[in-house]
C-alpha cells in the first residue's frame, strides 16, 4: 500500500485530448492526401488540358522568349539573411520585455546568442557572401 502511483482524472482527460488531436491530425492529412486520388478515380477531376488552363491569369502579360530565368544566388541568401534578422528580432523581444526577471543568466545567453550570430556574419563578411557584384 505504500508504493502506489495515483494517477489523477484530469490528468488522464489532458492526454484524452491529446489523443483526440493525434487522430484528427492524422486523418486530415489521410484525407488530404487520398482526396484527389479518389476523385481523379471517380472521373470528377478533368485531365484533359485547354488554352484557358495555360494561359497567364491575373499575373501579367504572356511572356516573349524563353520562360525559365535562372535568378541571381544573392536574392536567395539576401532573403535568407532577412528571416535570420527576423528570428533574432523574435528571440531578443521577450528577452527585452523581461530583462529584469532573468538577471544575470538572461544577459549571458543573450551575449553568447550575439556572438554566435556575429562570428557568423564575420564568416560571410570575409568570404565575401555579403557583397553585390
Amino acid at each position: 500500500m505504500g508504493n502506489e502511483i495515483v494517477r489523477p482524472d484530469y490528468l488522464l482527460a489532458d492526454f484524452g485530448y491529446i489523443g483526440i488531436l493525434l487522430i484528427v491530425g492524422i486523418l486530415f492529412t489521410v484525407t488530404t492526401l487520398l482526396l484527389p486520388l479518389t476523385l481523379s478515380f471517380f472521373k470528377i477531376v478533368p485531365r484533359k488540358s485547354n488554352p484557358a488552363k495555360t494561359s497567364t491569369y491575373e499575373c501579367g502579360m504572356e511572356t516573349i522568349g524563353k520562360t525559365w530565368v535562372q535568378y541571381n544566388f544573392r536574392y536567395y541568401f539576401f532573403a535568407v539573411l532577412f528571416v535570420a534578422l527576423d528570428v533574432l528580432t523574435v528571440f531578443l523581444y521577450p528577452w527585452a520585455v523581461n530583462l529584469k526577471g532573468l538577471g544575470l543568466f538572461g544577459l549571458i545567453a543573450v551575449a553568447v546568442f550575439f556572438v554566435i550570430l556575429m562570428v557568423g556574419y564575420i564568416y560571410a563578411w570575409l568570404k565575401g557572401a555579403l557583397e553585390w557584384k
